[in-house]
């Protein structure tokens, strides 16, 4: 008996057979066009000249972040605006009542060679999200870990990698991507193999009628 007789055999008493896909962890990705993006990478990059050290006084392979308030500088509001535009389409797609819904924080990351961000989500948040002004190659991808815990209990050796068996999920993106997922998702950021910084912006929602009563946002 070959291999194809006995699959044959094995599912005999089958009408039928399917897989369900439940539960799923959603990550949404708009890429600016290019002129909104020359608009607010334009805008971003000025008045991040005043708030970042100078490329030379960074610390080799270590990253710098700024305050957590950029989305109320003027220079940032027309990132606010898209980010808000996004936003809207994923509450929608979601089908949630409730479209009140503010940035709770907004800072800057700057990665240049060498520099990586470990693993980790935001706390008291729904949304987490990450726009890029600058990511080079070398340093263009982003990791999404597995977020169900319980999978980690048994790990046996795979034949091949797919989206079915994987513990971590990468996700390439340039200049003017902006990603939104959800807040308890943790991430990463491998060490910046290129030659130049990667830049990016990061940012928090949370729905305004409990932004004011829990616990304040951890990055």
């Amino acid at each position: 008996m070959d291999h194809n007789d006995a699959v044959t055999i094995l599912h005999s008493w089958l009408a039928s057979s399917d897989v369900l896909s439940i539960f799923p962890t959603l990550i949404w990705r708009f890429d600016l066009t290019s002129e909104a993006r020359d608009t607010v990478n334009g805008r971003i990059a000025d008045a991040l000249k005043s708030l970042r050290p100078l490329p030379g006084d960074l610390v080799p392979a270590q990253g710098w972040q700024s305050r957590q308030e950029l989305h109320t500088l003027e220079a940032f509001g027309e990132l606010v605006s898209h980010i808000n535009d996004a936003v809207r389409t994923i509450l929608r797609f979601l089908k949630i009542g409730q479209e009140a819904i503010e940035i709770t924080g907004c800072w800057a990351n700057v990665n240049p060679p060498g520099a990586s961000h470990g693993m980790h989500s935001h706390p008291n948040n729904f949304l987490s999200g990450v726009y890029y002004l600058q990511a080079p190659a070398g340093a263009d991808t982003v990791n999404f870990h597995d977020p169900r815990v319980q999978t980690g209990i048994i790990r046996p050796p795979v034949t091949e990698l797919t989206a079915a068996n994987a513990d971590r999920v990468v996700v390439r993106v340039r200049s003017g991507t902006l990603l939104v997922f959800p807040a308890y998702l943790q991430h990463s950021v491998d060490a910046n193999a290129g030659a130049e910084e990667r830049i990016s912006i990061s940012f928090n929602l949370m729905f305004s009628m409990f932004a004011e009563n829990l616990s304040k946002p951890l990055w």
